[in-house]
């Protein structure tokens, strides 16, 4: 019986482990153009299937607005024999900065807009496979 239950709970505790590493957090958040950006407005998560797999942040500093879109390890772990591209975003209304990271870079940085003085959203998105694609927008910040 209680080898049975052990089972139970061995098995319980690895399915829980394998969920808590598709929704590992974001951890990086070093900007290689300036050195000293804030966030600004909420963390937005683009999803797939209801989970979390990357984040998508608006940075202000050095007189520009930056986005940033960070690809969580579990995504990173799950697909790493699967081509993938993450792309961050500036948009005012119109995407006025955009980049796109290479192929499993899980780390990308826009180049910096300058549109300080407006309303502006940081876009991310994510693509993967034949078709696999997600996408997601801060809050506007004005």
């Amino acid at each position: 019986m209680f080898s049975k239950i052990a089972g139970v709970v061995g098995a319980s505790v690895l399915a829980l482990g394998g969920m808590l590493a598709i929704a590992s957090p974001a951890s990086a958040e070093t900007n290689p153009h300036c050195s000293r950006v804030t966030q600004i407005g909420s963390t937005a998560y683009i999803k797939s299937g209801g989970t979390n797999i990357a984040s998508v942040k608006q940075f202000k500093g050095c007189n520009k607005n930056w986005s940033y879109t960070y690809v969580w390890e579990g995504f990173r772990n799950s697909h790493k024999n699967v081509n993938w591209w993450a792309c961050s975003g500036v948009t005012n209304g119109t995407l006025v900065d955009y980049m796109c990271g290479g192929n499993h870079q899980a780390e990308v940085w826009s180049t910096g807009a300058n549109t300080i003085s407006d309303c502006t959203k940081a876009y991310g998105q994510l693509e993967w496979g034949s078709g696999g694609e997600g996408w997601a927008a801060t809050d506007q910040r004005c």
